[in-house]
This record gives C-alpha cells, sequence and structure tokens, in this order.
C-alpha cells in the first residue's frame, strides 16, 4: 500500500511507460487476438486497462481523463494506444493536484469494500500489471514483437547482440 504520493508517482510512471511500450507495439489487426473463442481480445484487454483508470479512480471523487466504462473497443490500436496515454498522465496530473500523503489514508467505497486510498492506487497497479502480463502472451501469439518489462524479452536479446536463454 502507498503511504507518500512520491512514492506512487515514481512507480507509476515507470510502470507507465512499460504498458504505453506494448500499447504502442499493437496493430489493428492483432486487437481481435484471444487466446480462445470465448476469452479477451488483444483490443479488449487493453480498452479494459485503459478504462480502469478513470473508473477505479473515479471511486475516489478524482475525474480522471480517458476512456469511458462503457465505451466500446475500438477497432484502431492508436485509439487505445492514445486512450491510456491519455487516463495514465491525467492521473498523474490529477493526484499531484488534489491530494497529498494524508489523503492517501482516506477511505473509499470500492467494489463493496472499503479501501485506503493508497490501496486503492496500489490495487490498479497490480491489476494493470496483472492484465499487461496477459496482454504480452496474446502479443506474442499474434506474431507481435514483445519488449520486455522486467527483463528483457527474447527479441531483447537478439537486439543487444546475445543469445536468449535456452527454452
Amino acid at each position: 500500500m502507498f503511504t507518500t504520493c512520491e512514492q506512487f508517482l515514481a512507480i507509476w510512471q515507470s510502470e507507465r511507460e512499460a504498458t504505453q511500450h506494448l500499447f504502442d507495439a499493437l496493430t489493428d489487426h492483432s486487437l481481435a487476438q484471444a487466446v480462445a473463442a470465448d476469452h479477451r481480445t488483444i483490443g479488449r484487454l487493453a480498452w479494459h486497462i485503459a478504462q480502469t483508470i478513470p473508473e477505479m479512480i473515479g471511486h475516489t471523487g478524482l475525474v480522471i481523463d480517458g476512456p469511458g466504462e462503457h465505451e466500446p473497443v475500438p477497432t484502431s490500436a492508436k485509439v487505445i494506444a492514445d486512450g491510456y496515454r491519455t487516463a495514465a498522465a491525467s492521473l498523474e496530473t490529477q493526484i499531484t493536484a488534489h491530494w497529498t500523503d494524508d489523503t492517501l489514508a482516506e477511505v473509499d467505497d470500492m467494489y463493496g469494500e472499503r479501501w485506503s486510498r493508497g490501496r486503492t492506487l496500489d490495487v490498479l497497479l497490480l491489476h494493470q500489471v496483472h492484465h499487461r502480463g496477459q496482454l504480452t502472451v496474446l502479443m506474442r501469439q499474434a506474431g507481435l514483437p514483445v519488449v520486455g518489462v522486467y527483463g528483457p524479452s527474447r527479441e531483447d536479446w537478439t537486439q543487444m547482440g546475445m543469445q536468449p536463454p535456452a527454452i
């Protein structure tokens, strides 16, 4: 759980950049890729990540620019990437403008539970990381290059002139 805004923003900035790199690698054609017919597609998963920022943080009273909770999944990868970019930047702006470290101890009704705002930021971040992991698997299945997030991807090893680890 976050106890300072600075602590969250430092981590959010690097996590936002990692997610944005993946979103920027999506193609319109790749958006239909799913692991199975009854599962989320790349487009739906990426859009869900973007939509969750304004939706979840909206429960705390902050108004975040970005895709609305009920907006349909775009058919354009650029629209999804731009929607995420807008929401992620707006979150930083709104926290900086309206919250203090003391604000993180305030409690809000979150999905039938009571969460401190510091906990809400933690859940938002973990939610994004969870779905970003799913997204990388789908990207690999769709034949897209995968950008390493917490370490080099197979493509990154090659670009560094090194052999990827044995499978």
